[in-house]
């Protein structure tokens, strides 16, 4: 397995720290707001390495957190009057509906900041002992002169205001790159008790917190894959990495991976910027499936312009799969092609190369049409067909539908209960050896855009775009 890791810039060889075993943290969102895109995009990206790592029997530890206490959190709190339970709850299972819906696998452990303060606390108590930590009136902060090796995950430069803007000024801190560990909160915002104050987490200290408790090994590393979007890896995976290694004096993550931005109209997709597509809004015009499979159809690590026009090309590259996969859904499962799992597993062996991988599974596609074409009742390639495309659902997190069901997305239940109808209509009317009237009913479902198929189970039915 090879992996791009974005510390090195450049495609290494993956080494686990234990043999045949992974551990990963992916950043999961921040619950105050709907999933958008961007979302979508991290979380198909990393559950496409996850599957891929099992594809290659690996033991797969998979977390991915939430960030439910923040400063964002507390202001819709405020806005909304709701109570911090109130709001990130209904976030949260908004998010993982969604995820559900895209075929995301759920992580093995879904920590969430607010069950890991003690932990932070303790985490901080640590820091301050060492001398790597200070109080002040506001904050405790972390002191980022104490690390040598601070930016050097981002290899970030961090003396232009740009770059300044991100962190937090305050005249008590002793340099303006140090970074919040703790805050110390006002009375009507949610706060813990700890040693220093009372107050509430920081964003970065969370995840360190959380990679310690559920994941962190002995050794110079504490887990194999640190993963997120490209947005995060300055501020937020550097002062993880920072405050990490002068805390337990390993580095956080052996490996470092991100995704790239997704752009609307070539725009990075920004709350500020107002073109922030909800992952809601995707999901009311288009199945789970297609929008995973467009999203999953270029390489993770590309920036991605969400296109409509795009979105439709690689339906129609969908619809080819579940067109094979109709021809061979009543044949029984055999043995997976050999040289096809080989093939899709060294193309994603190669830092997920997904392009290689769609190409080797459209030959197949392709070949598999042809011999059935000049031999429909070819029972062993249908057998084949078949376990080739069973295996690829659970690499690829596609062709979870029933081939039938799948050309019916989109179909309102009263213009079903109407094609239903129609289908019973015709039906009798062939019994009758009436064809006329069945030829019309037939015609009437075409002028909807119906096409009717009548197999060994009876007639099926497609909308036709």
């Amino acid at each position: 397995m090879f992996i791009y890791d974005s510390v090195l810039k450049k495609k290494v060889e993956f080494i686990p720290i234990k043999e045949n075993e992974v551990k990963i943290y992916v950043c999961g969102p921040t619950v105050y707001d709907d999933a958008h895109l961007g979302h979508a995009r991290s979380a198909i990206a990393f559950d496409l390495l996850r599957r891929v790592f099992i594809a290659m029997d690996y033991r797969v530890t998979f977390v991915k957190n939430f960030t439910d206490i923040d400063d964002k959190i507390i202001n819709k709190m405020k806005e909304s009057g709701q109570s911090l339970e109130e709001l990130t709850s209904f976030y949260i299972k908004r998010y993982k509906d969604e995820m559900q819906a895209l075929h995301v696998s759920d992580a093995d452990i879904e920590p969430k900041a607010t069950e890991t303060v003690s932990e932070i606390v303790t985490f901080i108590e640590e820091m301050v002992k060492k001398e790597v930590a200070y109080v002040t009136s506001d904050s405790v902060y972390f002191d980022t002169s104490k690390d040598k090796q601070y930016l050097s995950l981002s290899h970030r430069l961090i003396d232009d205001e740009a770059s300044l803007a991100r962190v937090s000024q305050n005249d008590e801190k002793k340099d303006q790159k140090d970074f919040a560990l703790w805050k110390f909160t006002k009375a009507d915002e949610p706060s813990y008790k700890a040693s220093f104050g009372e107050g509430r987490p920081g964003w970065h200290i969370e995840c360190s917190a959380m990679i310690e408790k559920h994941l962190a090994t002995s050794g110079a590393y504490q887990i194999d894959i640190h993963a997120g979007g490209a947005d995060l890896l300055f501020p937020h995976h550097e002062n993880e990495a920072a405050q990490t290694r002068c805390k337990s004096g390993q580095e956080l993550a052996k490996y470092w991976m991100h995704n790239g931005f997704v752009t609307i109209s070539g725009e990075k997709m920004s709350k500020s910027l107002s073109n922030s597509f909800f992952l809601k809004d995707a999901l009311a015009l288009y199945d789970g499936e297609v929008l995973r499979f467009y999203l999953l159809s270029t390489h993770y690590r590309a920036n991605f312009n969400f296109s409509e026009e795009d979105l439709l090309l690689s339906k129609k590259r969908l619809d080819k799969i579940y067109r094979l996969k109709k021809r061979v859904f009543d044949a029984s499962v055999g043995e997976i092609s050999a040289t096809f799992k080989a093939n899709i597993l060294e193309a994603l062996s190669d830092d997920l190369n997904i392009s290689k991988a769609l190409a080797v599974l459209d030959e197949m596609i392709a070949n598999a049409n042809e011999i059935l074409d000049k031999n429909p009742k070819d029972k062993s390639l249908k057998i084949s067909t078949k376990a080739n495309l069973l295996w690829l659902e659970s690499v690829l997190g596609i062709g979870l539908h029933n081939p039938y069901m799948y050309f019916q997305i989109g179909v309102s239940e009263t213009e079903k209960n109407e094609i239903t109808q129609l289908i019973e209509q015709r039906n009798n009317a062939k019994k009758e050896k009436d064809f006329a009237k069945a030829d019309a009913i037939r015609s009437l479902l075409e002028e909807k855009h119906i096409q009717l198929m009548d197999t060994v189970n009876g007639t099926q039915w497609e909308k036709v775009n």
